[in-house]
């Protein structure tokens, strides 16, 4: 059970609902008249100051007086010409003051096509959408944990079949409709009903229903450990159930963004949602996305000012922002990204455990990493250490066993004099730098790697489809994905019982302690059958101008909540 206060844990959320935040309402956002001082008192001295003529008209006595003071302003105005102003702490002139950004810039990679979460596929929807402008039952933080969201407090019935949220009170959506339990219910069996996007998540499902206005239950035929995770997602998404509108295009739901502009492949401008009254609300009026699919012109737009943020950037390209920290700021944050090197299970080569064993210790993980920048993470397994289960297992194959690798390969009945011919296929989203290295390494043990860099959809149809591939290269970045290494039927190829019912046990499980405790005797399964190599866990960077705070440095390219985000400038 969690009982930790949800986002809109109290009542009222609909007062000034009809008024803009650029007008009144959400005062650090208001961007009409500021008085000279908050201060009632001096604000009164300010209005009842008399003009200069009317000292000009009293007596000559005040003339002279008059005449002093001027003569001690023109002897300060001299001195300031002398005498270098004082200086605070920081080096800035006394009295220095910066001012927030009423807008802040994103550069981002991956463009979304249209908005419509339900039917469209793409991170790129998660990544803006959830948490920004569309909420769920429950959410995640910062290090992949769940965390209340639109429901404050949870409790698990001792079989595990029944799940009972208590919803915050107060909500709306942006367009001022309430937001309750029938809307959390309808939206999680309209997902079902009709199959929207990562339906087939929600296993064991029998029904949500409200049991009042602030009580959701969701009801399992069977338990299924990964529910409250999966619900941080797109399966608890809750929508409007009266609302109407093109999903392609528009969104209404209950974050603290609403979207004002969407300009498909190019950018996506959210603006602060007045009707919010929850904790996260928005700190900066209005965000702007950019999506560049070139590294330079990202660059560029960060070094011109056109981006304040630019996430992710190429670890390797960093340096120049690293050296500059007076203007820049880089961070490193954690990810579940996993580029896999993919063997075919049943490939006529590569269904021989000793050259995928082979493979692997030939691998120099190191030198890979080193090129990209040296901040990823090397791995040993199929589980990132975001993730349950996640058990370092690196030490199982080292690149120190080249000899052993060497011998292998022989007694598979191929060294450099009789090279293994193999093919690696990988679509062209990962560019080619990846697929030399990996042939140059895989030759001093007598591989002849023919690299072939295609189209997605090309790759697709090859490998993913038709699984007519030896190798191949993939950035797995799903999170909670173990359950590919239970899928007889995946593009691996790889077929394990007892790793199927470790992972069904462990989805069955009623404890976190007892899931994860299954899920890693299942990872050190997979990673002895070496089913494919873990080149690395790839690692987020991302740089942001001097004085932006708030910006999501983990997990960015999967979910990046933007409430918090400020720009604060000179």
């Amino acid at each position: 059970m969690a009982s930790t206060q949800g986002a809109h844990d109290f009542d009222g959320a609909t007062t000034n609902r009809g008024v803009s935040n650029r007008k009144r309402g959400n005062e650090s956002l208001t961007e009409g008249h500021v008085p000279a001082s908050m201060d009632p008192a001096l604000q009164a001295r300010a209005r009842h100051e008399l003009p200069t003529y009317d000292v000009w008209k009293s007596n000559h006595k005040s003339k002279l007086w008059v005449l002093a003071i001027m003569t001690m302003v023109v002897a300060m105005v001299v001195l300031a010409f002398v005498r270098p102003p004082a200086r605070g702490g920081d080096g800035r002139p006394a009295g220095f003051q910066t001012q927030s950004a009423q807008r802040v810039s994103i550069g981002l990679k991956l463009a979304p096509a249209n908005l419509d979460i339900r039917n469209q596929s793409g991170s790129s929807l998660d990544q803006v959408l959830i948490g920004n402008v569309y909420e769920g039952i429950v959410a995640r933080d910062s290090n992949n944990k769940v965390v209340p969201a639109l429901a404050k407090s949870w409790v698990v019935s001792n079989d595990a079949l029944r799940y009972t949220f208590t919803m915050n009170t107060g909500m709306t959506f942006s367009n001022g409709d309430r937001l309750n339990a029938e809307d959390a219910a309808w939206s999680v069996n309209e997902l079902v009903k009709r199959g929207y996007h990562d339906a087939q998540l929600l296993k064991h499902f029998e029904s949500a229903k409200a049991l009042d206005n602030s009580t959701l239950q969701i009801v399992l035929t069977a338990p299924y450990s990964d529910l409250l995770w999966v619900l941080t997602g797109r399966p608890g998404l809750v929508f409007d159930r009266h609302a109407r509108y093109d999903m392609k295009t528009q969104a209404i739901g209950s974050g603290p963004y609403t979207v004002e502009r969407f300009v498909p492949n190019s950018s996506l401008t959210l603006v602060a949602n007045s009707r919010y009254r929850g904790p996260y609300r928005a700190k900066t009026a209005s965000i702007v996305l950019h999506y560049y699919n070139d590294d330079n012109a990202a660059i560029n737009a960060l070094k011109s000012g056109d981006i304040q943020v630019l996430a992710p950037i190429t670890q390797s390209l960093s340096g120049p922002f690293d050296r500059d920290s007076t203007n820049y700021d880089v961070k490193v944050g954690e990810g579940t990204d996993k580029f896999v090197l993919a063997m075919n299970c049943k490939g006529s080569k590569t269904s021989d455990v000793r050259i995928r064993e082979a493979i692997r210790m030939a691998i120099d993980h190191k030198a890979i990493v080193a090129s990209r920048g040296g901040v990823d993470r090397l791995m040993g397994g199929p589980i990132a250490p975001l993730d349950p289960g996640y058990e370092d297992l690196g030490a199982r194959v080292s690149h120190t066993d080249v000899r052993r690798a060497a011998k292998l390969l022989k007694e598979a009945g191929y060294d450099r004099q009789n090279p293994l011919a193999l093919r690696l296929e990988y679509a062209n989203i990962y560019g080619t730098e990846l697929g030399d290295q990996l042939r140059s390494q895989l030759r001093e043990i007598g591989i002849n790697l023919q690299v072939h860099v295609v189209e997605f959809s090309t790759w697709m149809q090859d490998v993913y489809t038709n699984k007519n591939y030896d190798l191949s290269l993939v950035d797995h970045n799903e999170s909670h994905d173990f359950s590919q290494w239970a899928d007889r039927g995946y593009y691996y190829n790889y077929d394990n019982p007892e790793v199927r019912n470790l992972y069904d046990q462990a989805m069955s499980a009623t404890t976190e302690a007892r899931k994860s405790e299954l899920l890693q005797r299942a990872a050190r399964v997979v990673s002895s059958d070496s089913p494919a190599d873990w080149l690395f866990n790839y690692r987020i960077t991302t740089v942001m101008r001097s004085g932006v705070s708030g910006f999501p440095i983990n997990m960015n390219q999967a979910l990046m909540p933007l409430w918090n985000v400020t720009f604060t400038h000179e």
